[in-house]
């Protein structure tokens, strides 16, 4: 967490939860939903897909993806949020709380390193699950995340080479198996 925003919790301790302002698509892009747009229902998620205006704006500003990739992280209760210096934002996650990107390992052959979408090095991943849709899932030391649908070429060759063995998954279970909450509220 930033030591700027460690400061603002002990400087005001009181400041209420914010509840679905933010979210995270199955992409690894943050949405901001503003009251238009919470009006409009609530995020998407794979078990309640509802209209895609209800994402809100798609957040391209590279300073401040990487100031809420820093301060993200998961209360007790597994729900998920961004620390904005005094205040939670929790998190609506269409999916998962991670979402993996892979690049190619150059130490080793058909081996593929996996990153968060905040820029964090997964590290080892200890099982593969994949659902009813063909969606491939992976559970590794940094925590339980969608593989980005970009990367499965890099995931299938993974597969393939005996590196993973993905286990069958249904989608909707994901969240109790791996403790997240995809829909916080107060």
């Amino acid at each position: 967490m930033d030591d700027i925003v460690i400061k603002a919790m002990a400087k005001w301790p009181n400041v209420p939860d914010c509840y679905g302002w933010l979210g995270l698509d199955t992409r690894g892009h943050w949405w901001m939903r503003d009251a238009r747009t919470q009006a409009l229902g609530p995020f998407p998620t794979l078990d309640t897909p509802g209209p895609a205006v209800a994402r809100g704006a798609r957040l391209a500003h590279e300073k401040l993806i990487e100031f809420i990739g820093r301060n993200y992280q998961a209360d007790a209760a597994g729900r998920w949020f961004f620390q904005n210096g005094p205040q939670r934002v929790y998190v609506s996650l269409e999916a998962t709380p991670w979402i993996w990107r892979l690049q190619s390992d150059a130490t080793q052959a058909d081996a593929v390193a996996v990153q968060a979408h905040t820029g964090a090095d997964a590290g080892a991943v200890r099982s593969a699950w994949l659902d009813e849709a063909g969606r491939l899932y992976l559970h590794t030391d940094l925590g339980f995340g969608l593989v980005d649908s970009a990367d499965m070429w890099r995931a299938a060759a993974a597969v393939e080479a005996g590196r993973w063995t993905p286990q069958p998954i249904e989608s909707a279970l994901t969240p109790q198996r791996f403790g997240f909450v995809r829909a916080p509220t107060a």
